[in-house]
């Protein structure tokens, strides 16, 4: 079961974070045939309940990985953002993604440590890494989001948000932010 992250800023919500225990399936990263059936079944997905059962699937593929020391690393990181110490996080998350810079997941809980830090360059920097890595992020995509946000980029938020959209429609507080983008800027050129 996926446990989820609830982090104190409200906003927060979107990122729709996750973290699972090391489990008994290999570490297959972003190209494992799994996603591509699930992320289907995201699509036609009938309800939140059905859609919810899916991304947790998608999360636990993509917090998958052979090297039991850096789930560890992993699993300390979430920990430590859960519990609002996001320097500790970040420490966590960078020995991550420097044992393997080709786990998406790694770059993206990064960039969540980042930006809880007021660090919004770097956790773009991260953002990009994952979605380089895994473009049908919908939660980098989602964080993306948040950060042009809080740095009033009105119009990359509500790219961001669309795209996340675009892969996972049942978003449904993302699919709010983005139309409280469309209210406030009715009439203006994003």
């Amino acid at each position: 079961m996926t446990q989820r992250i609830f982090l104190p800023v409200a906003l927060l919500a979107l990122l729709l974070l996750g973290a699972s225990g090391p489990g008994s399936r290999a570490w297959a990263g972003q190209e494992d045939a799994r996603l591509g059936g699930l992320f289907q079944d995201l699509q036609t997905a009938g309800d939140a309940v059905a859609a919810e059962a899916v991304e947790d699937r998608i999360w636990d593929v993509w917090l998958e990985h052979p090297n039991d020391d850096l789930i560890v690393l992993m699993h300390h990181g979430v920990q430590s953002l859960n519990a609002d110490r996001y320097g500790e996080a970040l420490a966590a998350f960078d020995q991550v993604v420097a044992a393997d810079p080709t786990y998406a997941e790694g770059w993206n809980k990064r960039a969540n440590a980042e930006y809880m830090l007021g660090d919004y360059d770097a956790a773009v920097r991260d953002i990009r890494r994952v979605l380089a890595l895994e473009p049908r992020h919908f939660g980098a995509l989602a964080g993306l989001g948040l950060v042009y946000l809080a740095i009033d980029q009105p119009a990359g938020a509500l790219r961001a948000f669309d795209a996340a959209l675009a892969i996972n429609p049942h978003l449904d507080r993302v699919r709010q932010q983005a139309a409280n983008i469309r209210l406030r800027t009715a009439g203006s050129a994003l």
